[in-house]
């Protein structure tokens, strides 16, 4: 949309998500959509998608979906100049994966990707409209819940009636991080994220569409914890499409929190 400002295009595409409610019948749950924007502190084009992010995380609930987000910071535009602090091979071989899985001839930042099935630019803005109305359209089949069963341990649930083997992964992820980067594409800036992915890991994967497990909560001294939230996701492995989600703040209260 040439002559719009970055900030305008932001919230033109968040008045679309909410303005989607009008056209949608109420539910008695928001409809969980995962969105991961693969970026790099040592890219020059992803400072625009790491702001639309963060336009999002202040909008976390909207009417008909509740918006579960994934800032992963890939390592291979690390180099002499800067290398991003929030990089590693978790996260780039995640995207690599994705490459595989939408057939792509190589991955790129920034990229989005909207349940694990839908992909675009960070900085297309338009095909990220429409990818978020349809996913949030589109139920999820299975059920993750999450509880705090005692500071520290959380228990992951997840329920999906088709069956299916899916795996079962958890995230932490930390908002409000800056960065002054001092060399590379983006020497001299200041750059702001939210929803970094500070941690990702394999749970197990459900069998005859169960799982049920309780783990002890990843901790770092370097994050915040006021700034942290859990995610769960439950991931076709073969399609990489997620089928059931749910996050909550790290420090929540003892009290189940669930998606589907």
């Amino acid at each position: 949309m040439p002559g719009r400002s970055n900030s305008s295009r932001l919230a033109v595409f968040l008045m679309v998500v909410c303005s989607a409610a009008l056209l949608t019948k109420p539910t008695s749950a928001q409809q969980p959509v995962v969105v991961e924007l693969f970026t790099s502190e040592g890219c020059s084009s992803c400072p625009p998608a790491d702001a639309m992010l963060i336009q999002l995380s202040h909008q976390r609930n909207t009417s008909i979906a509740k918006l579960i987000l994934l800032e992963e910071h890939v390592e291979y535009w690390n180099g002499p100049g800067w290398t991003d602090r929030f990089s590693a091979p978790v996260y780039t071989q995640r995207q690599s994966d994705y490459v595989r899985d939408f057939h792509l001839a190589t991955a790129y930042t920034p990229q989005i990707v909207i349940d694990g099935h839908l992909q675009a630019s960070g900085n297309d803005h338009s095909s990220v409209e429409q990818f978020l109305l349809q996913a949030a359209k589109t139920p999820k089949p299975a059920a993750v819940s999450l509880q705090l069963v005692s500071p520290g341990k959380l228990q992951v649930t997840v329920d999906d009636p088709a069956g299916a083997r899916l795996q079962i992964l958890l995230a932490v992820t930390e908002d409000d991080l800056t960065s002054n980067v001092r060399g590379g594409e983006n020497g001299g800036r200041t750059l702001n994220h939210n929803a970094v992915v500070r941690d990702l890991r394999r749970l197990g994967t459900t069998t005859n569409g169960k799982f049920d497990k309780t783990v002890n909560l990843p901790e770092n001294s370097d994050w915040k914890k006021d700034r942290l939230r859990v995610v769960a996701l439950a991931q076709d492995p073969k399609s990489g499409t997620i089928l059931g989600a749910a996050d909550l703040p790290y420090g929540a209260p003892v009290s189940p929190a669930n998606g589907r």
